[in-house]
């Protein structure tokens, strides 16, 4: 009987991790990325299965484990590209109506730069910082909403403490934008960075919102500093 790939015990076993050589030009922190992505399981699970990138899995666990994504749920996605979040926000909300007797959500998607369309997301081309933007938005989604997310991440810098407060600074604008459009009840999602200057953020949610959680899905790199909040309960 064959032997399985996975298996790398026993005499003569080979060592299945891609290699990849540091090309001449090339920096060896761009080696080390690629690297990582030719071994990564949730890189290779999301092209086996069709999701635009891993952080796909990252909030079907979320999900799994606080369940926002219920059907009929209305979904603002902030920083959506390149629609990963969205093709599972997709078929759990029913926003194509594909679920007999099941209430028919609404997923909306907002992102800097042009975003592949989606059948079952409306997508808009915009920055939600800009002037305006959030009531135009509120257009858009035709009403409150049950659910905003984020899985937005600035530019890195290179400086852990930098991005740290950026990236802390856009989750509390998508929160600020959360508390115009979320119906009693609704939830917030966003990412942040292990950093220390989060702690005002959770302040201002545990203001708004019944119950507030932290969390680090299994998908998300050991090596990597962020994790999830998840804000249940929107108090209006």
């Amino acid at each position: 009987m064959a032997k399985k790939p996975g298996n790398t015990s026993g005499r003569g076993a080979r060592d299945l991790t891609v290699r990849v050589k540091t090309a001449r030009g090339r920096r060896s922190s761009s080696t080390r990325w690629l690297q990582r992505q030719l071994n990564d399981p949730y890189v290779k699970r999301a092209q086996a299965e069709g999701y635009r990138g891993r952080a796909a899995f990252k909030i079907m666990e979320l999900d799994d484990k606080y369940r926002f994504l219920v059907p009929g749920a209305r979904v603002v996605d902030l920083g959506c590209a390149p629609g990963g979040w969205m093709q599972v926000a997709i078929p759990r909300v029913n926003a194509l109506g594909e679920k007999p007797g099941k209430a028919v959500g609404r997923v909306l998607g907002i992102d800097l730069q042009e975003v592949e369309p989606l059948a079952g997301a409306e997508i808009h081309q915009m920055d939600f910082m800009d002037e305006g933007a959030d009531e135009r938005i509120r257009e858009l989604a035709g009403g409150k909403v049950d659910v905003v997310m984020s899985d937005m991440a600035a530019s890195s810098s290179g400086h852990k403490q930098t991005d740290h407060l950026r990236i802390i600074a856009l989750c509390e604008a998508a929160a600020y934008l959360a508390f115009d459009m979320l119906d009693e009840g609704g939830t917030f999602v966003a990412k942040v960075l292990a950093g220390g200057a989060e702690g005002d953020l959770q302040k201002l949610l545990k203001q708004r919102f019944t119950k507030v959680f932290h969390m680090k899905p299994p998908s998300s790199r050991s090596d990597s500093s962020e994790k999830f909040v998840v804000a249940q309960g929107f108090r209006g």
